[in-house]
This record gives structure tokens, sequence and C-alpha cells, in this order.
């Protein structure tokens, strides 16, 4: 939860003076479904840039040419970019959608029969080959307690332990 006081307050202070790259991502534990539940915040117009490079095509969020095109680029480019190992055990994910939410979006992600973590390895490696200045938050949230980590372009895994 600190943490999330500590990216507003790095995103306000940042805005004022220059553009900024930052993402967040919230994965959550769901002991009663065994499984993990991924929300990623990302800037669109960012995500728009690695898109066009990643696939070489003109990328429009807002007033896509095809959205079926959109969310399948969408998909490959986050299941890319993410992947989450649990006790050791590298998690399917399934890209489940997104929605926009003014200058940002929200991606939807999911993982299936996943046991309590103990110990979870997260790679997050969004942005980072276009932006040189990209920071991606993590927060892994087992019950309401979450644990953190802040990924970046030297830095795109991490672990932690329960």
């Amino acid at each position: 939860m600190v943490y999330n006081y500590i990216f507003m307050f790095i995103l306000g202070w940042k805005v004022m003076f220059h553009p900024f790259y930052i993402s967040l991502t919230d994965i959550r534990f769901n002991d009663k479904e065994k499984s993990i539940e991924i929300a990623q915040k990302i800037f669109w117009d960012d995500l728009e840039v690695a898109l066009a490079k990643t696939f070489d095509t003109k990328v429009d969020f807002m007033n896509p040419d095809s959205r079926n095109r959109l969310e399948d680029m969408i998909k490959k480019y986050l299941l890319m970019h993410n992947q989450v190992t649990i006790n050791g055990k590298r998690v399917k994910l399934e890209y489940l959608g997104y929605e926009i939410e003014d200058d940002a979006a929200w991606f939807y992600m999911e993982g299936k029969a996943v046991e309590k973590p103990i110990t979870v390895e997260i790679y997050n490696s969004l942005l980072v080959k276009e932006f040189a200045e990209q920071q991606n938050l993590i927060n892994f949230y087992i019950d309401k307690k979450p644990k953190s980590l802040i990924l970046y372009k030297d830095k795109t895994s991490g672990i932690l332990k329960f």
C-alpha cells in the first residue's frame, strides 16, 4: 500500500517537469479459485509506440482500424513481456481484455491452477525497449498483504518470497 502512495507522489512530481514512463501491475492470488488475477495500468500512448515498433504498423488506440487486430497485438505484446513463475512453476497467462481510462488503460490477464505462492518470480519488460527510463511497479497480493518490486531496463525480473 505504501508503494501505491509513493507511485502517486512520483507520478504527480514527474508530470510537472518532464515526461515520465511508468506502469503499474497489480497481481492478486485468489486462494478460492487457485488463480492469479492481473491488472496492468499502462499509458496507452506509450503502448501505441511499442506496438507500432513491434508489429511494424500504425496503431491508434482511440480509433483502431480493426478492434480485433488491436486486441491481437495487445495480447501478443503483453504475453511476450510478462511472465510469472510461482514456486518454480511457470504460470500460463491468459489475456482477458482492456478498458481505457483517460490517458491510460487497464489490461487484464489471469493464470489458473496456481498453488499458494511461497516464491514468486516476475518478469516484466513492458516498454523498456522503447523508453530507457521506463519503470514497471509490481504489487503482488496474498490476502491483503502486498509485496512490491520496481523493474526497469537493466532489471526486468525480480523475486518475491512470502
